[in-house]
């Protein structure tokens, strides 16, 4: 069968287009690998009417409702090569799968992965008490110990934001240099400490977090820990079709134009990988845009 539409990624971003495409009764496959970026935590927090759900129970119920649409195919698998099919449209191969997928329009939302610091203890915390948003995860840790991780790119006055939730430490991790005068009196007058040591690991009852170990043997008690990731594309599919791909603030992102139309004619983009600030509520809102958009390509042209 060749579809009308394939997308390549069944989280947020991903059903979210393959809803607009459904209901507009077009042929659409979702291909999923089963790995959504926030697979780790147990609960996401400040999505609409969401608030609290697990993100994988949030992901299944709203594939149902997609699946509920007699034109949907939902296909389990990774998909690890793509290309134009001379005929205007793309075919998409699956990891241990024979038979290619083809369709007119290609939709990419397959999201980011995160990169995390390598220090002992953070990866089997990540997502309970190793966190990134603050706004997903702070009010949980309402008037507790924080603390911030610096790395770049994030600016070390990224604590003074961290500190409306609680008493905030300030991890410069060996970076001395990392704060001027200007920002070390903006932190200290919000009562942020920073600690200039390096953090050589985590420690307490995992995935629960009790401490940060400093290079010089002291443990300093801390709740929760914000990091900033490093993300990189869960899928080398945007490369191998020659989307042309953006430094952004955070990490890579594929360009799109305001209509998530990537610079290859006829493949889409949408989700973590083509926006610069991401959470689930904006990844679902992006894979929006993308369905309608690549639904009217359908009928307009690309």
């Amino acid at each position: 069968m060749r579809y009308d539409a394939l997308v390549v990624g069944g989280s947020f971003a991903g059903l979210s287009a393959a809803m607009q495409l459904a209901r507009a009764r077009k042929k659409v496959c979702v291909v999923d690998a089963g790995a959504p970026r926030n697979r780790f935590t147990a609960q996401s927090h400040g999505f609409f009417g969401q608030d609290g759900v697990p993100p994988l129970q949030m992901i299944a119920q709203a594939r149902a409702k997609v699946l509920a649409y007699p034109s949907v195919t939902f296909v389990e698998g990774s998909a690890v090569a793509a290309k134009a099919d001379g005929a205007g449209g793309f075919t998409v191969s699956l990891q241990g799968r024979d038979a290619p997928l083809s369709a007119d329009r290609l939709l990419l939302a397959f999201g980011v992965q995160d990169g995390l610091p390598d220090i002992d203890g953070v990866r089997e915390r990540w997502g309970t008490s190793v966190l990134h948003c603050p706004y997903c995860h702070g009010y949980e840790f309402s008037d507790r110990r924080l603390g911030v991780l610096f790395a770049a790119p994030m600016p070390p006055d990224h604590a003074l934001l961290i500190a409306e939730w609680g008493p905030t430490t300030l991890f410069l991790n060996g970076n001395a240099d990392a704060v001027d005068g200007e920002t070390r009196q903006k932190l200290q007058s919000r009562g942020v400490t920073i600690e200039p040591g390096r953090v050589v690991g985590l420690e307490g009852s995992a995935p629960d977090l009790a401490g940060v170990r400093i290079d010089d043997g002291r443990l300093l008690p801390i709740d929760a820990l914000y990091v900033a990731p490093q993300p990189r594309m869960g899928s080398p599919l945007a490369e191998q079709l020659g989307c042309a791909i953006d430094d952004g603030p955070f990490g890579p992102m594929v360009r799109t134009d305001a209509f998530k139309a990537t610079t290859v004619p006829g493949v889409y983009a949408a989700g973590d990988i083509a926006m610069p600030f991401q959470n689930a509520t904006r990844a679902s809102s992006d894979g929006v845009l993308a369905g309608v958009a690549v639904h009217r390509s359908l009928v307009f042209g690309a």
